[in-house]
């Protein structure tokens, strides 16, 4: 929609109600919100003729928050961004840390990284497509998605001792190293997984109620997703072909062999299949980051960002001290000014990162990929009827941890 259709909306929306038209509020709690949004909807009748979006429920302060911490400790809080992913936001902001301060993280703990990383992107996609095809009516789905889920949260739960928020990663490298069982759960992950995945294509690939319900809904255009910042899958499924981890490599994605789905439509549709089909291509590198698995150690070496052993802790006294500064003072991250991405499971998350030298940050800003695709919302919903909009925000998979800061 153009700029001047955009006013033209907020200004229905603003008028009063004359009695053609009525106001119909969604959310901030409703169950097909997938989180604590809020849309004012003007109807006429049951089509929608203008809204809004109201945001900010979750009251996080992620931004502020973060400069009440040391750059370690900030990582629990980069958890709560998007919930559905926790272990995509710890490499987002380690990776901003380790390219400024030029820390080279070991081999094994990158392909740690990776291998968990995509595990999150796939299990962002089962909590995406599974409640979206639920409110479309199809609630078999749901069960093959999140059994798949749940495999992976078994995984993470026996590699770092939580679910949810699993604060895994480390500036420089990751927490623990893999678990006794790992191999045998990795094994099962990659064999069975593709196999529900499989089952939900083949239950929605000629499901006429789904189709119907998604084919040419909340269309964007490869213009708009552009003009609106989109990226990641609702950016691809309109044709705009970026991906960080194609454009800007890291931790070793450039020696993976994958592919980048691509859809041309731009409608709710596409934006399920382009997901469906990036859960393959995260099967795919998982599978050649286990049959590649280097040995060696899981964190870096380098002092100015580890913690030193304990038996060097407990046995002398530069090791001792480098372990108080560390957990104290935090680590001395040079002034200045910094920014990077990855690609997170809903598109390019960014860490804008400012130093003033000491162990805090000084200011964070960051670029999370739901904002961008909600800022959109209010204007793709316009034209269409209320139980498109269902169908639209299940296939946007907007998180509110991102949106709040």
């Amino acid at each position: 929609m153009t700029s001047t259709a955009a006013r033209t909306a907020d200004l229905k929306l603003a008028t009063r109600d004359e009695g053609e038209t009525q106001i119909l509020n969604f959310g901030p709690a409703q169950p097909i919100m997938h989180g604590a949004l809020r849309l004012k909807l003007r109807l006429d009748g049951e089509s929608i003729v203008a809204s809004r979006m109201e945001i900010g429920y979750l009251h996080r302060c992620f931004e502020k928050m973060a400069e009440q911490q040391t750059w370690n400790t900030v990582i629990p809080f980069t958890d709560r961004l998007n919930y559905c992913s926790s272990v995509m936001n710890n490499l987002g902001w380690c990776k901003a840390i380790e390219d400024w301060m030029g820390i080279e993280v070991p081999a094994r703990a990158q392909a740690i990284r990776v291998f968990f990383n995509e595990m999150h992107r796939i299990m962002d996609h089962c909590v995406c497509l599974g409640p979206g095809l639920v409110d479309l009516g199809a609630l078999t789905n749901l069960w093959y998605l999140f059994t798949v889920r749940e495999m992976a949260y078994t995984m993470i739960e026996h590699a770092c001792g939580s679910r949810l928020t699993t604060s895994y990663l480390r500036i420089g490298g990751v927490a623990f190293d893999l678990h006794k069982t790992f191999w045998k759960e990795a094994e099962e992950f990659l064999t069975k997984g593709p196999k529900f995945i499989d089952d939900v294509r083949r239950l929605i690939e000629r499901n006429r109620i789904f189709i119907e319900r998604t084919r040419d809904v909340g269309a964007v255009s490869k213009e708009d997703a552009i003009a609106w910042g989109w990226t990641g899958p609702c950016a691809r499924a309109s044709g705009v072909n970026y991906d960080v981890r194609k454009a800007r490599p890291y931790q070793g994605y450039d020696q993976l062999d994958f592919d980048v789905p691509l859809a041309e439509n731009g409608d709710s549709y596409d934006r399920y299949w382009v997901r469906l089909e990036e859960i393959t291509q995260s099967f795919r590198i998982m599978r050649q980051v286990l049959d590649h698995l280097p040995e060696g150690p899981i964190i870096t070496h380098d002092r100015r960002v580890a913690l030193p052993p304990k038996k060097e802790t407990y046995g002398n006294i530069e090791s001792l001290m480098n372990h108080f500064k560390l957990v104290f003072e935090g680590i001395q991250v040079p002034k200045g000014e910094w920014y990077s991405s990855t690609e997170a499971a809903n598109g390019e998350l960014g860490f804008f990162v400012v130093s003033d030298g000491s162990g805090n940050p000084y200011r964070v800003k960051v670029r999370p990929p739901c904002f961008a695709v909600a800022q959109a919302i209010e204007h793709i919903a316009v034209g269409h009827m209320v139980p498109d909009l269902t169908a639209i925000i299940g296939s946007l998979n907007i998180i509110a941890g991102e949106l709040d800061r």
